[in-house]
């Protein structure tokens, strides 16, 4: 069973920069396929971006052009680099399997924007 481990969250101030990493237990763990997804206050879970075989990558419109997803198959990791931050992009950002059956969800890590 695959243990997903987030981690660089921490308060910003907008039009900060934060980077997010996403660590996987299991050595046979693949980048491809995966993706990072937000839970803002009082709302759904939702994909804001993920990655496919080839490095494709594809992002929620809300985060087009600010965030970019990444991967180490070696390192068993993915990335959320995130710039330009806004007060909407506040929330618990967890990374998981973008279609499919998931991976028992981490703990997040929670992103704080401020204006």
């Amino acid at each position: 069973q695959v243990q997903l481990v987030e981690s660089g969250g921490g308060l910003v101030q907008a039009g900060g920069s934060l980077r997010l990493s996403c660590a996987a237990s299991r050595s046979s763990f693949s980048i491809n396929y995966m993706a990072w997804y937000r839970q803002a206050p009082g709302k759904q879970r939702e994909m804001v971006a993920g990655i496919t075989s080839g490095g494709r990558t594809n992002y929620a419109d809300s985060v087009k052009g600010r965030f970019t997803i990444s991967g180490d198959n070696a390192k068993k990791t993915v990335y959320l680099q995130m710039n330009s931050l806004k007060p909407e992009d506040t929330g618990v950002y967890y990374c998981n399997k973008a279609a499919g059956p998931v991976y028992p969800w981490g703990q997040g890590t929670q992103v704080t924007v401020s204006s």
